[in-house]
């Protein structure tokens, strides 16, 4: 008798077992399911990105007013009317070749510095 109490209880904790690994099955199952939607047709990339659709005409006047901001941003910028097209060169200074290689100098011991850290850290 003491041998089919155990079996009995054997078969009762393998029970258990397999109903919380359904239930975990299940919640994966409807987590998976509001990712992609009820029927399955959209994928994770585009519910992730609002599903949004914009028509190629739609997408060129967005370009179009964008180039109008930035063009209007720009002659703010230059009251005169600005840019190149005012016959205003505008002046660039240069760097000298020994400033140049004083800058140059001065990043690779800057640089130096930062790969010895890194030797020493590893």
């Amino acid at each position: 008798m003491a041998n089919l109490s155990d079996a009995l209880q054997q078969l009762r904790e393998e029970r258990e077992r397999a109903q919380s690994q359904v239930e975990k099955l299940g919640s994966a199952i409807s987590v998976l399911q509001d990712l992609v939607g009820g029927n399955g047709s959209r994928t994770l990339r585009s519910s992730a990105r609002g599903g949004r659709v914009v028509s190629a005409a739609a997408r060129r006047r967005m370009a179009a007013a964008q180039r109008a901001r930035l063009a209007k941003v720009r002659t703010q910028s230059h009251p005169n009317g600005g840019g190149k097209s005012s016959g205003i060169a505008i002046v660039r200074r240069t760097l000298s070749v020994a400033a140049r290689r004083k800058i140059a100098a001065a990043q690779r011991a800057r640089w130096a510095r930062v790969k010895a850290q890194r030797k020493k850290a590893a």
